[in-house]
């Protein structure tokens, strides 16, 4: 098995901006440890991060201090950083043929927003015969309300690792991926 650690969006708008996440506890510790043991443990990481196309738009502005990467993420190894437009990771960029040039089969997916970004790569990376892991607690949403409804952060985080699970994902901790890639 061949692995990649696919990092996505962890950017300051979801600490300081308009979209603070706020569930599981600890998820932004739990994706710099996974982060950390896929550096020991030669995982390639993937480092994923959003912008918008308006220009203007008021989240995830282009070069914006809301777009840029959480420092923490900044600074630690990472073997590509991929720019996206829209929520999943495969769509407009060369995510596809690097995992294919680096015989890539399974991808370990953390960061933000568990029922938006990290789902769509998540059923993109199934779609394209990638086995996947989801990490429960290094994925992490906030509580939305719209037209539609609302749902809590809590809601929203069952609810997709639920359906992750049922056909698309292999959902586990992040202390249970670590053993796995430390075995």
């Amino acid at each position: 098995m061949s692995r990649a650690l696919l990092v996505i969006d962890v950017q300051r708008e979801y600490f300081d901006g308009a979209l603070p996440i706020s569930h599981p506890a600890g998820h932004l510790e739990n994706i710099l440890a996974v982060m950390d043991v896929a550096a020991k443990q030669n995982v390639p990481t993937v480092v994923v991060r959003h912008h918008q196309a308006d220009p203007e738009s008021p989240i995830f502005r282009l070069n914006s201090d809301m777009w840029q990467l959480h420092d923490e993420v900044e600074k630690r190894p990472r073997d590509l950083l991929i720019d996206k437009q829209l929520p999943g990771t495969f769509t407009g960029t060369d995510l596809e043929p690097w995992l294919k040039e680096n015989k890539v089969d399974t991808v370990c997916i953390a960061g933000y927003m568990t029922h938006m970004c990290c789902d769509t790569t998540a059923r993109q990376a199934f779609h394209h015969g990638y086995q996947v892991e989801f990490l429960r607690d290094a994925t992490g949403t906030l509580t939305v309300e719209n037209e539609a409804g609302k749902a809590t952060a809590e809601q929203l985080q069952e609810s997709i690792l639920v359906a992750q699970q049922m056909f698309i994902s292999e959902v586990i901790s992040n202390a249970d991926w670590t053993k796995r890639i430390s075995a």
